[in-house]
């Protein structure tokens, strides 16, 4: 399968090299990364949260925990939590369900995230359905988050 059409478009306007890998059916990051052959850490699994102010995504390694009160104090917004799964639909329209790619600007969206990932040479994120996985280097995936902030987010599970 090939990636989602919105992210496809946000890579080739951002000159990113990048390769598309393929593996089984999985239905969440742990079970990706192994399906994948690689190691939770360089895989960076997007968590969408939302408040009064909007949607945004939260990027992990996989093999972490989401904590919630640094995500809150690090964005100054006290009343993020996780938003409602039909809402992930809407938002990422060409993707399946549940399979949302860490790189959120291609989606119009704010994102933090976190600051293990900024030391990975190669780091990889879902694609837009649950068979395909994209592969950057580290020094573009940090161009791909761009003036989005990073910080330790999370916890190892």
């Amino acid at each position: 399968m090939t990636i989602a059409a919105t992210l496809e478009k946000y890579l080739d306007e951002k000159s990113v090299d990048y390769e598309v890998l393929t593996h089984r059916h999985t239905e969440d990051s742990l079970r990706t990364a192994e399906a994948a052959h690689l190691t939770g850490d360089k895989l960076a699994k997007a968590v969408v949260l939302r408040d009064e102010d909007g949607y945004m995504v939260a990027v992990i390694p996989a093999t972490f925990k989401l904590k919630m009160a640094l995500v809150r104090e690090f964005t100054g917004r006290a009343r993020l939590a996780m938003a409602e799964e039909d809402a992930l639909a809407h938002l990422f329209e060409d993707c399946e369900f549940g399979a949302v790619p860490a790189v959120a600007a291609a989606y119009g969206l704010e994102a933090v995230w976190d600051e293990t990932l900024a030391y990975a040479e190669t780091v990889y994120f879902e694609g837009g359905d649950h068979a395909s996985l994209v592969r950057v280097g580290g020094v573009d995936f940090q161009r791909l988050m761009g003036e989005d902030r990073q910080a330790f987010l999370g916890e190892h599970i």
